[in-house]
């Protein structure tokens, strides 16, 4: 069973005003999912969303990676595996939608959560601090 809900407060900020704008876009996104998807959503609407957080999330690590590029940051092929291996299961979650396997709110709405819960909270949190030494005095 998943941890709490992830919710958006200052504890995953990571002190990249860019970067948390947009973890907070979806960390707000799956929340409001939470609220409003049924238990059992119908299939077209568990495309739908993997589609459009899919398409944002490509969007953000996109942010990341050019900042890792730029600052030369020693973590970046692992943090970039980690991104290409969510989209990878994302993809793979669609086709097992599309073959016919039912997929819960819970099951969707959990692995989203903890996945970028985990991310934010380790990856993303030394990327920041690599990236704020970077910046610093």
């Amino acid at each position: 069973m998943s941890e709490l809900p992830l919710v958006w407060s200052d504890a995953l900020a990571i002190g990249i005003p860019e970067i948390d704008r947009q973890h907070r876009y979806l960390v707000e996104s799956i929340a409001e999912a939470r609220r409003t998807l049924p238990e059992q959503p119908p299939p077209e609407l568990v495309e739908q969303l993997t589609r459009d957080l899919l398409a944002y999330a490509i969007y953000h690590f996109e942010t990341e990676e050019i900042l890792m590029q730029r600052h030369a940051y020693g973590d970046a092929e692992r943090h970039r595996q980690q991104h290409r291996d969510f989209s990878a299961r994302v993809i793979a979650l669609r086709d097992e939608l599309r073959a016919g396997r039912p997929v819960s709110r819970a099951e969707l709405l959990d692995f989203l959560g903890d996945w970028l819960r985990h991310h934010i909270m380790h990856t993303d949190r030394g990327l920041g601090e690599f990236l704020r030494e970077k910046d610093g005095p």
